[in-house]
C-alpha cells in the first residue's frame, strides 16, 4: 500500500515544528506529494487537508503521524479517528513519537490489544495535559488581574488637537470622517472618543 503523512502546525514555533515534522516524514520515506499539511490553531480544527488525505486512504495503506494529538483535539476524537482508519479503512497507522503505536507490526490479536491500550492511555494523557495547561493559564490570568496587571491593548492617547476637532464637529463645521482622517484614526474610533469624553 501507499504511505501518507500528515502534520499540523503551529505546535512549538511554527517554523521549528514544521521543519521537524517534515524531516521525520521524509526520513520515513514518504514522497512530498503524499505529505499533507494543516495549518491552524487549537481552536480551529477544520483540518481540510487531513480530511482529503483520509478520503484517499485505502486498505493496506499507511498513515504516518508525528504524535497522536495530530489525530484529534481530545480523547474521544483521537480514538474515533484511530478506529475509523484502522477498522473502517483497514489502513495502518504509524505514530513516530511512540513506536508501540505501529499497527503494521501488530495485526495479531496481542499486538492489536497492546496498541489499543497504549493508544487509550496516551490519548487520555494528551487530553489531560491540554486541560491542565488551560487551567494553569486561567489561574495565571486570574492571579495577574488580582495583582493589577492589565490585559489587552493599551488605550490610544488622544492627540492634543482632538478637543479642537471635536468642538468643530459638534458645531457642524466638519464631518466625523474628516476629523478622524486628521487625527489618523478610524471614523468609529473618533465617535467612540467623543462619547467617552463627553465633557
Amino acid at each position: 500500500g501507499l504511505c501518507y503523512g500528515i502534520w499540523v502546525y503551529p505546535c512549538f514555533t511554527r517554523e521549528q515544528n514544521e521543519q521537524m515534522q517534515l524531516i521525520a516524514m521524509q526520513e520515513f520515506g514518504i514522497s512530498g506529494n503524499r505529505i499533507y499539511v494543516d495549518k491552524q490553531s487549537g481552536k480551529d480544527f477544520e483540518r481540510k487537508n487531513y480530511k482529503k488525505m483520509v478520503r484517499r486512504l485505502k486498505k493496506d495503506d499507511t498513515l504516518v503521524v508525528k504524535s497522536i494529538d495530530r489525530l484529534g483535539r481530545n480523547y474521544d476524537e483521537i480514538l474515533e479517528q484511530w478506529r475509523m482508519i484502522t477498522k473502517e479503512k483497514q489502513a495502518a497507522i504509524v505514530v513516530l513519537d511512540m513506536p508501540l503505536l505501529d499497527t503494521r507490526q501488530s495485526r495479531d490479536l496481542t499486538g492489536t490489544l497492546i496498541a489499543d491500550i497504549v493508544l487509550q492511555l496516551l490519548s487520555y494523557v494528551a487530553q489531560t495535559e491540554r486541560e491542565f495547561i488551560r487551567q494553569r493559564q486561567a489561574e495565571g490570568i486570574a492571579a495577574a488581574k488580582q495583582n493589577g496587571v492589565k490585559f489587552g491593548r493599551k488605550p490610544m492617547e488622544r492627540p492634543d488637537c482632538f478637543d479642537s476637532l471635536k468642538a468643530q464637529w459638534l458645531r457642524g463645521e466638519l464631518s466625523a470622517r474628516t476629523a478622524a482622517n486628521q487625527l489618523g484614526i478610524t471614523h468609529s474610533t473618533f465617535l467612540r472618543w467623543v462619547k467617552e469624553y463627553n465633557g
